[in-house]
């Protein structure tokens, strides 16, 4: 997004639990802590009120009517959900008091249910830029793992996100237009979501318009029914909520290349085509040379009128621009370069909550400049640094070094809105930083590979099939060490690298099941199964039973016990028999008996306990020893 102001606003086969401290906090997607390491809290984003971390939302469909005459959008919101936490009994969702609702209801696929069910709902005030949406779930939709369908029927008007311009107010003044800007926090007036960008997701779109109304929206394919003046559109990769937007009005359009088209109302058209040319396209190829592939398709421009908020604004397929930017050709280019840099920087990787805002902007900043220093020469692009850095220090010289504004990384307060600390800073402090660890890496070509990575790494992930088996141990158990993960990066990793270690030896799948336990992946459960029967070593059952135990799922430990004791030792049986009952006994032929207040547990040899195999695999009390080591060295 371009801004319009620039004024301030162990080495063993299984890796236990590491020990709870207090430098330590356990959560979902995590951001590294003030101390020293690699310790983690939970993420916390202070702007949404959703519980985000407690859903996966798998896709979206909006089905809205566009009323100018009123000045409002109404319609239905149908959300794709799967509970990804036990014990939760509502959803709850960012909104906007200017977004009414109307009815809410569900339905669970696969649990018998016939017909919709209405549900309960509250509206509660959250801030002065939204409100938090509670919806109450029955109790089939509150099972992990099980997908739930959630519509939301509502009416939206004059909210934040939605701006409708009268005629007079148009580039044209002959018809008016409606456009919206969700950047940072303003769809919640859009549709009831999950207001945050640590959440992605497909999306589809059915919108219904009066005659003579052309509607855009930033998805990878549309269509058009004239007959029943329908548009329907999908986009196909994953986005954040902010990422959605709507345009409609009177649009002509003019192809500028094999993948970009130029948008505007008829006055603008010409002069847009004429300023962009064949641009667009060489700029697309220069971008792709440095970070790879261009993921989103096509790259179409609207051009807005004056009454739209900021210079440019990076919604995939569709960048935004206000058209009084065509008066400058050098501020044009640069603009629509840095809203196709955000193809890779922001949009494909996109920062967890607003106050890692520079992750998008810095690094956009940045590749727009390596992309106008490839293309047009390093002198075009340190004069426009240098004007914008003189303008980075007129603000500094200003606000003062201390200024909390001032940071690279802003500390959100809650209740403050995102968009009102979004400043030069953001942009040319993270372009500041990220230039100087170009520099740190010796070699600029070598950063633009480690970008390249960067920018592909959610939709490329490695051939871990050509990787040595330690190699895939050392990756896994690192993967450990970070547990919990955020339950979008377990599914990634399950989609991906699940069927592959399924063919792997039992070192590598004891560490897979042994993320899917900790971060209670449901999905991955019947892996967990199956190895536990496949499976009656000690150096393989114990650890995944310790684990089963120590999170949600001892009810489903005891149940593989029950159905693979009577294959198990005599020696691990009375070892599990403690793990999962504290207290348990035998008969005489070893098989287990239910436990009973006074029944004690036969102690094992110790030797047995401390078992390992020569390539890593450990029992309990080789593991805890490596672990004291390393704490106390």
């Amino acid at each position: 997004m371009a801004e319009l102001h620039q004024a301030p606003a162990s080495l063993c086969c299984c890796r236990k639990s590491l020990p709870d401290s207090g430098g330590r906090c356990s959560g979902d997607l995590a951001r590294p802590s003030a101390g020293l390491g690699l310790e983690r809290c939970p993420l916390v984003d202070v702007a949404s009120a959703s519980n985000f971390r407690s859903f996966q939302l798998r896709h979206f469909h909006l089905d809205l009517r566009l009323n100018f005459a009123v000045k409002e959008m109404s319609g239905w919101l149908v959300l794709d959900l799967v509970p990804v936490q036990p014990g939760v009994c509502s959803l709850i969702l960012d909104s906007h008091p200017s977004l009414l609702i109307h009815s809410i209801d569900c339905k669970v696929p696969g649990a018998g249910q016939q017909e919709p069910v209405s549900l309960t709902y509250r509206v509660d005030p959250f801030t002065d830029y939204g409100s938090s949406l509670s919806i109450s779930l029955p109790t089939a939709a509150a099972k992990p793992g099980r997908a739930v369908q959630i519509t939301v029927r509502y009416t939206t008007t004059d909210g934040p996100a939605i701006w409708w311009l009268d005629s007079e107010l148009t580039c044209g003044q002959l018809r008016p237009l409606v456009f919206t800007q969700g950047h940072s926090v303003c769809n919640r007036s859009f549709f009831p979501c999950f207001d945050t960008p640590a959440v992605k997701s497909t999306y589809t779109a059915t919108v219904r318009v009066p005659d003579g109304v052309t509607v855009l929206m930033s998805a990878s394919r549309s269509s058009y029914s004239k007959q029943d003046r329908v548009f329907q559109f999908s986009m196909e990769f994953p986005v954040p909520s902010y990422l959605v937007a709507l345009v409609a009005g009177e649009l002509q359009h003019v192809d500028v290349g094999p993948r970009s088209r130029v948008w505007a109302e008829p006055c603008l058209l010409s002069c847009a085509v004429k300023k962009l040319g064949g641009s667009v396209e060489r700029w697309l190829g220069v971008a792709e040379d440095l970070f790879g592939p261009y993921l989103w398709g096509r790259c179409d421009i609207v051009f807005l009128p004056p009454s739209f908020p900021i210079v440019a604004m990076e919604n995939p397929c569709l960048t935004f621009i206000i058209a009084s930017i065509l008066e400058s050709s050098e501020f044009l280019l640069i603009d629509v370069i840095h809203e196709i840099a955000h193809g890779w920087f922001g949009n494909a990787v996109t920062n967890a909550t607003w106050e890692e805002m520079w992750l998008s902007e810095g690094l956009a900043t940045y590749a727009q400049r390596r992309i106008t220093t490839e293309a047009y020469g390093e002198p075009f692009t340190c004069l426009e640094t240098v004007v914008r850095l003189d303008a980075l220090h007129r603000q500094l010289r200003l606000l003062g070094d201390s200024n909390p504004v001032s940071r690279l990384q802003v500390k959100f307060e809650s209740g403050v809105n995102p968009s009102t600390l979004m400043n030069l800073f953001t942009y040319e402090k993270g372009f500041c930083f990220v230039s100087y660890l170009s520099e740190v890496s010796g070699d600029v070509r070598r950063f633009d590979c480690f970008l390249r990575v960067s920018a592909h790494a959610h939709t490329d992930t490695f051939d871990l099939s050509t990787w040595s088996t330690f190699q895939i141990v050392l990756f896994l158990d690192r993967m450990l060490d970070h547990s919990p993960l955020p339950h979008s990066v377990m599914a990634s990793l399950s989609d991906s690298y699940s069927s592959l270690f399924d063919g792997l030896n039992a070192e590598v799948q004891i560490r897979w099941l042994q993320m899917v336990v900790r971060n209670s992946f449901y999905p991955d459960l019947p892996r967990v199964r199956a190895f536990l029967h496949k499976h009656t070593s000690r150096m393989y059952t114990v650890p995944l039973y310790e684990d089963l135990v120590a999170g949600v799922m001892k009810c489903v430990a005891v149940e593989i016990f029950y159905q693979t004791q009577r294959r198990l030792h005599p020696n691990l049986r009375r070892t599990l028999q403690q793990i999962l009952f504290q207290t348990s006994s035998t008969n005489q032929n070893g098989s287990a008996l239910p436990p009973s207040s006074g029944s004690t547990p036969p102690q094992e040899p110790t030797a047995a306990v401390a078992t390992s195999s020569p390539g890593g695999a450990a029992g309990t009390t080789a593991t805890i020893a490596l672990r004291d080591v390393n704490v106390s060295a």
